[in-house]
């Protein structure tokens, strides 16, 4: 369970570590779990703001954070970017940035109002899911959205088809579900979601829904998945599990929650090394380590440091996939904003 400041524990597991040797000290090891850290999306949407600033110069506006990460914020803002609420706070004619996470359409409405030069840094993958949602509601289905009430890529993705749409947050959700016609239901998800508890929603669904529709292809990130795996391996040999990432973070905070499910004994999240309690440690031998899709590697290699100096310089790289995707660079960074 995660607490209020970002932690969790799992309950005691009596089985000791394969980490101790037959030596009279045991040894201590870091089990460096891959993939982590950014995903292609984030990776565009970070490079989206930089070639922002130098093409333009500061300041460009940002429309809520571009990821959810603390330290990529302030990063960002040191270079010159100015992160808003809401699109009233950009000066007219100014350029305006879009999160990774997407918007509704009447949030480009605004921006148009407004005289807005706008630049969407929307993941490809959350765009992905927008226009399944526009084309079941075109087809007159009932759409039920697996994901967490306010978070943004919901609204963003709620905003495409709002009468169609029906939030559905985790399989307890399910029971309270109304739909206009039975036989006429599909589902979609937010991207950044846990995999098992996703897969429980949709087969609550499917009890109430027989004729429930799934997505032409799997909602869930690829790279939120990957991650999720990578902890499954590590989880069941680790004392405890530092997942680095924000608490914003959605699959950040998932795979505190997956790598308990998986056997860790316990689990937190942190920002930066310096969030790491001495008190965690005791007792530990082995120490699974993680990142969430919108950190940087520095901020992993920080802990590495950290948890060297603690004596656990053992570290053992687990590999489960290969990730090569990118994504091209918004199409209005290949024009002059400033010229129209």
């Amino acid at each position: 369970m995660v607490t209020a400041s970002g932690h969790a524990t799992a309950a005691d597991v009596s089985a000791p570590s394969d980490a101790l040797t037959t030596g009279a000290s045991p040894r201590k090891r870091v089990l460096l779990a891959a993939p982590r850290g950014y995903c292609a999306g984030v990776d565009r949407a970070v490079l989206t703001v930089e070639r922002a600033l130098d093409q333009y110069g500061a300041p460009v506006f940002v429309r809520k954070q571009i990821v959810h990460n603390k330290h990529v914020v302030q990063t960002l803002e040191e270079r010159g970017a100015v992160f808003v609420e809401e699109n009233e706070e950009v000066p007219e004619g100014s350029i305006v940035i879009f999160s990774a996470h997407g918007v509704a359409p009447e949030v480009h409405e605004q921006a148009s109002q407004r005289r807005l030069k706008t630049i969407d840094a929307t993941c490809p993958l959350v765009t992905k899911v927008h226009k399944e949602a526009l084309r079941f509601a075109d087809e007159g289905y009932d759409i039920l959205l697996i994901g967490h009430e306010g978070h943004e890529e919901v609204i963003g993705t709620t905003g495409e088809a709002p009468e169609h749409i029906k939030l559905v947050d985790g399989p307890e959700g399910v029971a309270d579900v109304q739909v206009r016609d039975p036989s006429r239901v599909a589902w979609l998800s937010q991207t950044t979601l846990s995999v098992d508890e996703t897969e429980q929603t949709v087969a609550k669904l499917r009890e109430r829904f027989p004729l429930l529709i799934d997505p032409p292809s799997d909602d869930i990130c690829y790279a939120t998945q990957n991650r999720q795996v990578a902890v499954k391996r590590i989880a069941p040999q680790s004392d405890l599990v530092i997942v680095v990432g924000s608490a914003n973070s959605s699959n950040s905070v998932r795979l505190v929650e997956v790598a308990l499910e998986a056997g860790a004994k316990s689990a937190f999240l942190v920002d930066r090394a310096e969030e790491v309690d001495p008190a965690w440690f005791d007792a530990v031998t082995t120490v699974g380590l993680t990142s969430g899709a919108s950190v940087p590697e520095e901020l992993v290699q920080g802990v590495l440091a950290l948890l060297a100096e603690r004596g656990y310089t053992d570290v053992e790289d687990v590999r489960s996939a290969q990730e090569k995707l990118l994504f091209a660079l918004p199409h209005e960074l290949r024009r002059n904003l400033n010229a129209e």
